[in-house]
């Protein structure tokens, strides 16, 4: 076998560089992007050039954080809706496909969660977790899907957990709108995948978002658990895989908390 010399070594890299894809200039919508983990999000594909529109239930904070994202130079609006209305949903994405254009990379991020026994929850309470975190993730997949099989192509992102794969004690409701949530995206991937549509699902141990430090599941400490950013950077280097490859799933968890 003849040996590969630098400048060769050279050119397959750069020849390798230009396969991978290119993330620049592409639209996202990131459902509950006024902070946390979304937010987090949000900044990462800002970064790499991406036009961003995220939504929430709260404006302050969605306008906060849409004019740092601003400051990146790229596109950034915001609409205010909860993912658990379909009417709402639907409306607003019409909105935002006049106002913004339609969308290349969906990343489904907006959750709620709650602990307690089957017997203690109250039945609103549970009911509440899987129409936002399931039902939810459903209307705006249902109600974005149309404009990327009009591209032919497209990027979906599935944000679940590890409390998808396993059930513990009191997390009933939270580990069955992710167990959903796999199962939904699964289905969904196999539907699109002819159309170019890429379909991911991540599952994270716990991260130190907002959500889970007013929860009390974790401190935050960035030296041992797992931060917002960790996970954003997954989703860009999921993105920026040639077309011809997909990451279907992953799970991603801290070393050592």
């Amino acid at each position: 076998m003849p040996f590969l010399g630098s400048s060769d070594r050279n050119k397959k890299d750069h020849a390798y560089f230009y396969i991978m894809e290119n993330i620049t200039g592409k639209r996202a919508l990131i459902t509950g992007g006024a902070r946390g983990l979304g937010k987090a999000i949000a900044y990462a594909l800002a970064k790499e050039g991406v036009h961003i529109a995220i939504t929430g239930r709260n404006e302050a904070a969605l306008k906060d954080t849409a004019t740092e994202l601003a400051e990146l130079g790229t596109e950034v609006t915001y609409a205010v809706f909860d993912v658990s209305n379909y009417s709402a949903v639907q409306e607003e994405i019409e909105r935002l496909k006049k106002t913004f254009g339609s969308f290349d990379i969906l990343v489904n991020n907006a959750g709620v969660a709650s602990f307690s026994t089957v017997l203690d929850m109250d039945v609103a309470d549970w009911t509440s977790i899987i129409q936002t975190n399931l039902l939810g993730t459903y209307f705006v997949t249902k109600t974005i899907l149309p404009q990327l099989i009009e591209k032919n192509q497209g990027d979906i992102i599935m944000v679940s957990s590890t409390a998808g794969l396993n059930g513990a004690a009191t997390t009933s409701a939270y580990s069955a709108s992710k167990f959903g949530v796999i199962g939904f995206a699964d289905s969904l991937m196999r539907e699109v995948r002819k159309n170019n549509i890429r379909v991911c699902t991540l599952m994270p141990s716990t991260i130190a978002s907002d959500m889970s430090k007013d929860l009390g599941l974790t401190d935050g400490d960035p030296e041992k658990v797992l931060q917002p950013e960790d996970f954003a950077e997954l989703i860009i280097a999921n993105l920026k895989l040639p077309r011809r490859a997909m990451l279907k799933s992953a799970s991603l968890w801290s070393t050592n908390p």
